[in-house]
């Protein structure tokens, strides 16, 4: 089999990097065709991954659509000389527009169920569109549902192992409370419109939480000079390492407040999309794992009250294992499934995963 995919951001490095090196050594030909989004390319190089470059990836609703032309372009003549039998993505407009005019199938994953546009602009080109059991909506006979989130796709026991020499780096040791906080830019187009915490609030958290320990800030916009000194300084490939030995993290970012969640650490999401998804739904109320706000005061409220929890990092330990106990390895399950399409389809379609 030949599989083609884009790889649009730093977080679908991490979500397909398990499968890619199952397929690889199955023999499978794998050809990434990868935006310059943050540290994609970096994470890239770090695997090992050879990749061609789809380009760079840029700010307001009508430069994205004249983006959009040029990466079908590239991918489309990516496609032209390495023949795939069968196209991958998360979210997925490229490769089932391409798919569509090549013929040939594309796998889509998603778990966003508020980007509307983009999935307005995917789903109905799209042979298939995978999303974990708790998505909100239902899409149809062409929609796999499967027991996990994205996330473990590369944070189950199988594949992490958390590396405690990140905590060196920083002079820290276990023993050491420290809180993370993600700060995102609002650019992608399902986040137009939204919004997060302001600059006074984020100086108002920072104040009240170096009263419990460290700040560390993790940011995809430019820190203002008195917010520089609290950004993180390890590497891309470290922060989960660094994420799963946190006291608390604390964040606008969705996939990152997933990520502590799932690796056991206290999250505290605070965004306006809060209710919007699945995951975060089925997270908060079914496992108590991420705490979702849109009020930023409310959310300071539930994080003062956490810090003063004894024994907090055990307790989510404990719902942790819950979790794990409970959902599939999805790499394990990806591999499965694509390297065994379109019979895996049909197989899946009969027996498929119902809605938490």
């Amino acid at each position: 089999m030949k599989l083609q995919l884009t790889i649009d951001h730093p977080a679908h490095v991490h979500f397909y990097k398990n499968l890619l090196w199952n397929l690889e050594k199955d023999e499978h030909e794998v050809k990434i065709v990868a935006g310059e989004k943050e540290s994609t390319l970096d994470l890239l190089d770090f695997y090992g991954f050879n990749y061609e470059i789809l380009g760079k990836h840029h700010s307001g609703l009508s430069r994205k659509f004249i983006d959009r032309f040029i990466f079908n372009y590239i991918f489309y003549k990516a496609s032209k000389t390495f023949n795939p039998d069968i196209l991958t993505s998360i979210g997925g407009t490229i490769v089932s527009h391409v798919g569509k005019i090549i013929r040939k199938p594309s796998i889509v994953f998603t778990d966003t169920e508020h980007a509307k546009l983009g999935n307005l602009l995917t789903f109905p080109f799209a042979t298939t569109v995978c999303t974990p059991s708790c998505f909100k909506k239902d899409l149809g006979k062409k929609q796999v549902r499967y027991n996990g989130y994205h996330e473990l796709a590369y944070l189950h026991p199988n594949y992490f192992k958390p590396d405690s020499s990140v905590l060196d780096k920083l002079n820290l040791t276990k023993n050491d409370k420290f809180i993370i906080l993600r700060f995102v830019s609002w650019g992608a187009s399902h986040d137009i419109g939204q919004k997060g915490l302001d600059i006074n609030t984020k100086r108002e958290y920072i104040k009240k939480l170096e009263d419990y320990g460290s700040v560390f800030i993790t940011s995809e916009v430019k820190l203002t000079k008195d917010l520089e000194r609290y950004a993180i300084r390890v590497s891309q490939e470290k922060i989960h390492d660094l994420l799963y030995y946190a006291t608390m993290y604390i964040g606008e970012g969705a996939t990152m407040a997933t990520e502590a969640g799932i690796l056991g650490t206290p999250s505290i999401y605070i965004s306006s999309l809060v209710g919007t998804m699945g995951n975060f739904d089925e997270l908060e109320k079914e496992y108590g794992l991420v705490y979702s706000f849109k009020d930023p005061q409310k959310a300071l409220e539930r994080v003062e009250g956490l810090l003063h929890e004894n024994n907090l990092k055990s307790k989510w330990r404990v719902k942790r294992e819950k979790l794990l106990k409970e959902k599939i390895d999805v790499t394990k399950w990806m591999t499965e499934f694509i390297g065994g399409y379109p019979e895996s389809f049909y197989e899946y379609q009969n027996k498929n995963v119902p809605r938490n």
